[in-house]
């Protein structure tokens, strides 16, 4: 009898960590578990569904933190296996929501940044002090790796150039990577330069109806012609995030991501505008110059006002403006796409071009083979540096050849 009791009552269960992270499970893949749980901050913005379709690809495990509303989510349940994206609501001002969303991950990401205020999460509040309580709360909770999106050109003392402080963008940007390198020094610090893809904040926010004027003037300051910039597409930005998760090398390192060529923004505007078939055969006069333009500054005042109160990103700001056109992409020396594993990257000429031509302004006219003499390339300028970079090899990007005479 005392044998048969022994026989049938269940062992107990044995003692395991509450880190599930690193019990492997499949052979590869989105129905595997790779060993890893990530929980992704920021996901619903333009970077997040890029970073969790590589990571989701890669067979980890996903906890997506969301304080909108459950609406703007549902891209992210189809791209991962059932059980293996999860999703949590928080608040970035609420402690225990974020240490309930970080309790079972080794791997924490912070995506979240802001192009305008609201009347509770200025830029400090989202860059800064937001950033420094997911770092410090992530290290409490024994987070094994923390990685911070942050922007090329962060400065703490930004050049002003339309606004009378700069960029605050910029400065907060900044402030923030000291703020997580203070509570997470192991961190990992990513700087992208101005992302371009499907529904961007760059390619959208310049070809539309508020920047062309109805004389079909386009604004930008000082016409383009002093600012470069080295635009990066998103898939490329969220497969070096990627890499960085996977990679543990990557830990205690910052890393400048931007696209393999830098070119004059007037160049990236002309470039856009006649992919847009903003041309003379459809009747547009298109012109770009960096004079006063009174009816321009109304645009941007009544946007700025519809941001204030209504609390929706509006196309116009100063405050972008100065960001993006008044801003160089200067390179500072340190690690690149090429440092992580990133030797392929996509060229503005084909994808930046395809986007552009998906904002057509002349919606009734559908392209054929040979109508339309295909628009010059933009030219390609020198990359930027602050100063002589750390590696002899400088910037060399394998990047990939794309037929764009006919896109």
């Amino acid at each position: 009898m005392h044998l048969f009791t022994e026989l049938t009552e269940s062992p107990p269960e044995p003692r395991v960590s509450s880190k599930i992270a690193h019990f492997q499970k499949g052979t590869g893949g989105r129905a595997s578990f790779s060993g890893q749980v990530v929980t992704v901050f920021g996901s619903t913005g333009f970077l997040g569904l890029p970073v969790v379709n590589r990571l989701a690809k890669r067979g980890v495990q996903l906890i997506i933190p969301y304080r909108s509303d459950p609406y703007w989510v549902r891209e992210h349940k189809v791209i991962g296996e059932l059980g293996q994206i999860l999703f949590f609501p928080f608040q970035l001002k609420d402690e225990d929501s974020i240490r309930k969303a970080i309790k079972y991950s080794n791997v924490v990401v912070n995506l979240i940044g802001s192009r305008f205020e609201t009347k509770n999460f200025s830029f400090e509040e989202v860059h800064v002090n937001g950033a420094r309580r997911l770092a410090r709360l992530s290290k409490e909770m024994g987070v094994e790796r923390f990685i911070h999106v942050s922007a090329l050109n962060a400065d703490k003392n930004p050049e002003p150039k339309m606004l009378r402080k700069g960029s605050q963008i910029l400065r907060t940007k900044a402030l923030g990577e000291e703020a997580v390198r203070e509570e997470f020094p192991e961190a990992t610090i990513i700087r992208p330069s101005v992302m371009f893809g499907e529904s961007d904040y760059f390619i959208e926010n310049y070809v539309n109806r508020f920047r062309k004027n109805p004389l079909d003037l386009v604004w930008v300051y000082k016409a383009g012609e002093q600012t470069y910039k080295s635009p990066v597409m998103v898939n490329d930005v969220a497969l070096g995030i990627a890499k960085a998760v996977t990679d543990p090398l990557a830990a205690g390192k910052t890393y400048e991501f931007t696209g393999p060529h830098c070119y004059k923004f007037s160049e990236l505007m002309d470039y856009m505008y006649k992919k847009a078939h903003c041309l003379e055969e459809f009747g547009f006069k298109y012109r770009r110059h960096g004079y006063y333009d009174p009816l321009f500054r109304l645009y941007v005042r009544g946007c700025e006002l519809w941001t204030k109160f209504w609390k929706s990103p509006a196309p116009l700001s100063w405050e972008w403006i100065e960001f993006v056109e008044c801003t160089n992409d200067v390179l500072t020396g340190a690690q690149t796409f090429e440092d992580i594993g990133v030797r392929r990257l996509t060229e503005f000429e084909f994808m930046g071009g395809q986007l552009a031509k998906n904002k057509t302004f002349y919606p009734f006219y559908e392209e054929r083979w040979h109508d339309l003499d295909p628009p010059p390339l933009p030219l390609r300028s020198p990359i930027l540096y602050s100063s002589k970079p750390k590696r002899s090899d400088s910037i060399k990007v394998e990047t990939k050849s794309f037929a764009v005479s006919g896109v």
